[in-house]
């Protein structure tokens, strides 16, 4: 399956029974939504999806539930990232043989290497398979920043590099990226916030977070922005912008699966060190998740 990277498509959570297992079973009926409302792939295991908790044996059969569970349909894109380049490329090799369509690249978990080193990493992973691959920019959480300048060197010599997820939160990224490379990379926005103006500047994607509790409303919302229906893309906007914040915070993920939880798509809970939400904390986010319910377009 050839994966175009376009469209909406979600960071999905991983969702944990009472035993704190992978919930295989749900994740099944959940990715599946998410496609019948007109998400364009999946993306398994990055940070929304507690990737970092999880084993390798757990993600090879997350990533194998989620491939079965979608067919062919819509391509399924692992996160790749890991402490060391050799357990990154291990993990590319065993996503590509579970049946997965593409490859985020992150760069090295806790270690922030120089340029040198950081480029080593991305073009070893990404030469570990001939998946296309996405390059992951989120110098917010992981202190490695790839400017424009060095995304298009990667974009020179990496011929399976096909996108970039731009989560710098500066949308002036955007053009950047495409002053220097044009179409030779396709850019995807990749916090919640910023979609609209992120399309504006020439974004053709959105990796999403609150499309996990409200595929339908982020379809349509990512269709106005393309199609410059700027009317509806502003209303629709502005009631979603206070649940797309809770993508931009430490604590996103259980922020975002207490909202799949309260839109009866999900559960909240989450592998610790990560805790649900408790105390006032609680009380005002379920403010927040109420009023967009009650106010729902």
């Amino acid at each position: 399956m050839r994966l175009e990277w376009t469209g909406v498509m979600p960071a999905i959570t991983t969702c944990f029974d009472e035993n704190l297992q992978i919930d295989h079973e749900f994740t099944e009926r959940h990715v599946k939504w998410l496609v019948e409302n007109g998400c364009t792939a999946i993306v398994t295991n990055g940070s929304l999806g507690e990737g970092g908790a999880l084993s390798i044996t757990e993600k090879i059969a997350l990533w194998k539930t989620v491939v079965a569970a979608v067919g062919d349909k819509v391509p399924v894109v692992a996160a790749i990232a890991a402490m060391t380049t050799a357990d990154a490329c291990a993990q590319a090799v065993e996503a590509a043989a579970a049946g997965c369509t593409g490859l985020m690249v992150l760069p090295p978990y806790v270690y922030r290497s120089d340029w040198r080193e950081t480029k080593y990493h991305i073009t070893e992973v990404c030469k570990a398979t001939e998946l296309s691959c996405m390059l992951y920019n989120n110098p917010v959480a992981y202190g490695t920043d790839f400017i424009p300048e060095q995304i298009a060197e990667l974009a020179a010599e990496i011929p399976n590099l096909h996108a970039v997820k731009e989560s710098s939160t500066d949308v002036r990224r955007v053009t950047a990226i495409r002053a220097l490379l044009d179409d030779k990379l396709t850019i995807l926005v990749g916090v919640d916030d910023c979609i609209v103006e992120g399309v504006n500047a020439g974004a053709t994607g959105w990796i999403a977070g609150l499309v996990s509790a409200f595929p339908k409303e982020s379809v349509d919302l990512y269709k106005y922005a393309m199609n410059g229906e700027a009317d509806k893309a502003r209303v629709l906007y502005e009631w979603f912008l206070p649940l797309l914040r809770l993508d931009t915070v430490p604590k996103f993920v259980q922020l975002i699966k207490l909202v799949q939880e309260k839109v009866g798509m999900g559960s909240a809970r989450c592998r610790p060190p990560r805790m649900e939400l408790v105390g006032q904390e609680l009380a005002d986010t379920l403010k927040i998740i109420d009023k967009a319910i009650a106010e729902r377009p």
